[in-house]
């Protein structure tokens, strides 16, 4: 007998479930520490994993995220947080002549990128041990496809860019994850989180690896894919407490 999978609101539904129902206890009866830390910041390691029509055209992408929330209680039930981050789902290098005649020559490498940007609430439970999360941030999703040269010389570091092709839409972000102490101090501390979220980008112009056609009499064609760009996301990195100023 098959079973339907659960689509991505059901999912972040029963987390949610799990979270508050499994760990419920009233704010009051919350480890709150009146010296600790109300503003947190922390970042990285992302990998996606795209879904549906956007998986069969690209892989899985992996970049860095960063993120801020202040708690707007001391029991830190309720924040509001801020995300950003940048997710690279393919790369293609090819060795170019810089020169004509060809005396000089560097490699031509094409980024395929997502950079993403959101705001919205934060609910958490747990004790200073452990703390677990979910969050729901709206925003912005840009997609961009770049091309760099870089030379020969010591450094490597690209001496011409441009940007081939882009397109940003409005993107909504939620998921949960949960943090755990692995340092502390009189007011701060430092937690290992983990988070998964799903990324409901929507539609989108975008490009993927060979969709810009050179030709022999050296203009370049560009194919760009449109349809569905959502994604799971997986994030481990650390979180920090940020004391206030005295």
């Amino acid at each position: 007998m098959s079973h339907a999978r659960p689509s991505p609101p059901q999912v972040l539904i029963l987390l949610a479930a799990a979270i508050f129902g499994g760990h419920a206890a009233p704010a009051s009866a919350q480890e709150v520490d009146p010296a600790a830390a109300r503003a947190h910041a922390g970042g990285g390691l992302l990998i996606g994993t795209p879904v549906g029509e956007f998986a069969e055209n690209v892989g899985t992408g992996f970049g860095l995220g960063v993120f801020g929330r202040y708690a707007l209680d001391p029991a830190g039930v309720i924040s509001l947080r801020a995300d950003a981050g940048l997710l690279n789902y393919g790369n293609e290098t090819i060795r170019i002549c810089v020169t004509q005649p060809c005396r000089v020559t560097g490699d031509l490498t094409t980024s395929n990128n997502i950079i993403f940007g959101a705001i919205g609430p934060e609910l958490g439970l747990g004790n200073r041990a452990l703390r677990l999360y979910v969050n729901a941030v709206a925003g912005f999703a840009y997609f961009a496809t770049t091309s760099s040269v870089e030379g020969e010389n010591e450094e490597g570091s690209p001496f011409a860019s441009s940007t081939n092709f882009d397109d940003v839409t409005f993107a909504w972000i939620a998921g949960g994850g949960v943090q755990s102490l692995v340092w502390s101090g009189d007011r701060t501390a430092v937690r290992l989180d983990l988070q998964i979220r799903y990324h409901g980008n929507g539609d989108a112009r975008y490009l993927r690896k060979g969709d810009i056609e050179d030709r022999p009499d050296g203009s370049v064609v560009i194919n760009p894919q449109h349809g569905p760009t959502n994604l799971w996301t997986v994030q481990f990195g650390v979180s920090v407490g940020i004391p206030a100023a005295g």
